[in-house]
């Protein structure tokens, strides 16, 4: 038992070096449903304005989730709460024609990640908001486990 858990602190480190991460965070959804006027919202940090970033979209749900894609609205905000960015996003979390998940995943759980802005310049360092809103035809949805946001500095600037 002692030896597993020393090779496994390793393998922890090496998942844990990710140079190129200023910010991530999930955020599980309660009970795994997504209800229509639950906005998942995420504050970040912009360390530096003279640099670009990714950002994305991290969503994660299960096998029997009842379609194949997700429509989700994402919207930027600064500190002062002006909108930088708002646009409605699909995801497709299935294979249309044969219902093979996509993303990766363990047992009946699914990890997808999408981008939302490539090489973003933000207008200033400082604080920073940025909220999920479903945008489904139903008011809840179930097996959405969590919804998740990641900036990553752009390498090679």
């Amino acid at each position: 038992m002692i030896k597993s858990i020393w090779l496994l602190i390793p393998v922890a480190l090496l998942l844990a070096c990710d140079p190129d991460r200023v910010f991530e965070e999930n955020k599980n959804l309660e009970e795994a449903y997504w209800h229509k006027d639950s906005l998942v919202t995420f504050e970040f940090d912009v360390p530096a304005a003279d640099r670009k970033y990714d950002l994305y979209a991290n969503i994660r749900n299960a096998q029997h989730f009842p379609f194949y894609n997700l429509y989700y609205q994402y919207t930027l905000s600064d500190s002062s709460g002006v909108v930088l960015a708002q646009e409605l996003k699909n995801i497709n979390l299935f294979d249309p024609k044969t219902g093979e998940p996509y993303g990766s995943g363990l047992g009946d759980l699914f990890d997808h990640r999408q981008l939302l802005l490539s090489a973003y310049d933000f207008p200033a360092q400082g604080k920073y908001t940025l909220t999920f809103e479903q945008y489904m035809r139903q008011d809840s949805l179930a097996l959405i486990m969590s919804v998740g946001a990641r900036l990553e500095q752009v390498t090679g600037q």
